[in-house]
């Protein structure tokens, strides 16, 4: 089985005290003294930097969210930039006469990509955070 057999002396032995209970000496004021004092101070040092684990954790979920952001801008924008190639491509195809290429079909663009197709299209020139330069 799983548990090792032990013999039964040396389970008592291992359950033995190594001072008698009458050779130790009774707890003392100091001892306690001791033993509050240290606990306070430990207790206080932790207390004053308690702080920074709040300060941690804020700062990690607003890296995350500023991560997500960011990963979500950026695939809007490869939205936008495939299903513009992928207009080019239709566009000079029907001029030079050539089938446009067996490619499977542009995904549906997100919101903040047809922002900048709508922004791009009225013929606005300002974008939020830059300039938009056609």
């Amino acid at each position: 089985m799983w548990k090792k057999e032990m013999n039964v002396s040396t389970e008592q032995a291992m359950w033995k005290k190594d001072i008698p209970a009458s050779t130790q000496p009774p707890p003392s004021m100091a001892t306690y003294t001791d033993a509050m004092n240290k606990f306070t101070k430990a207790a206080t040092t932790f207390m004053e930097h308690v702080h920074l684990l709040t300060e941690a954790r804020d700062a990690y979920q607003a890296a995350m969210a500023a991560s997500t952001a960011i990963r979500n801008n950026l695939e809007a924008g490869d939205q936008a930039l495939r299903s513009l190639m992928t207009q080019m491509e239709q566009v000079v195809n029907a001029h030079l006469g050539e089938p446009a290429p067996d490619k499977k079909k542009p995904e549906p663009l997100k919101p903040d990509a047809l922002k900048v197709e709508a922004i791009r299209t009225s013929g606005e020139t300002s974008v939020t955070g830059g300039k938009f330069v056609p």
